[in-house]
């Protein structure tokens, strides 16, 4: 295979789609950065906050992804929390519900789970249904397969215009790595 191939593959696994992703930012943004991460993972709570700012600070000339890739081997919570992040998001409460999550990472389990989604005033009847259901156990399990494809093996694993930028010593990698993509 000729590597213009590989490119184009690798170019469509890193543009996210808003039909199946939750994204923020307009689509025109100079700078793309994409998030594989994990409801329950300690390094994904602390990174949190930290896109948030980095978010408010390049506003729209940034486009943000977050998409999931629960660890279930150490984090036995992550995928339903995943599942359930999926369905507030099917209810336009993605975002609040994921920092709910972070910030209370700590008490995932199903109980608390319903309690988050009553708290933003959920359709409670249709949010314990599709968990029950596993409604976006697929869409979740797409998420972790294009991170297996990207080679993602830890969260939270960050692209800035298709590019893997190492976080492990510190975030300011990707702020340093979007400002650079911005020249």
């Amino acid at each position: 295979m000729s590597a213009a191939p590989q490119a184009n593959t690798l170019l469509q696994l890193l543009t996210p789609d808003r039909a199946t992703e939750h994204v923020v930012g307009p689509d025109s943004a100079k700078v793309t950065f994409i998030e594989f991460g994990d409801f329950e993972c300690p390094s994904c709570r602390q990174a949190h906050p930290a896109v948030q700012m980095l978010l408010s600070h390049f506003g729209s000339q940034v486009r943000y992804a977050f998409r999931h890739f629960p660890l279930r081997e150490v984090h036995p919570h992550a995928e339903m929390a995943a599942e359930a992040a999926e369905a507030a998001g099917a209810q336009g409460k993605f975002w609040p519900y994921a920092d709910l999550l972070f910030n209370h990472q700590n008490h995932l389990d199903t109980s608390h789970l319903d309690g988050y989604a009553r708290q933003l005033g959920l359709d409670m009847a249709r949010f314990e249904n599709e968990l029950k259901d596993n409604v976006y156990r697929q869409r979740v399990q797409e998420q972790v397969e294009l991170g297996r494809r990207l080679s993602v093996r830890a969260t939270p694993t960050f692209y800035v215009n298709g590019v893997f930028t190492d976080v492990s010593f510190g975030l300011q990698q990707l702020r340093d790595a979007i400002e650079r993509a911005l020249k």
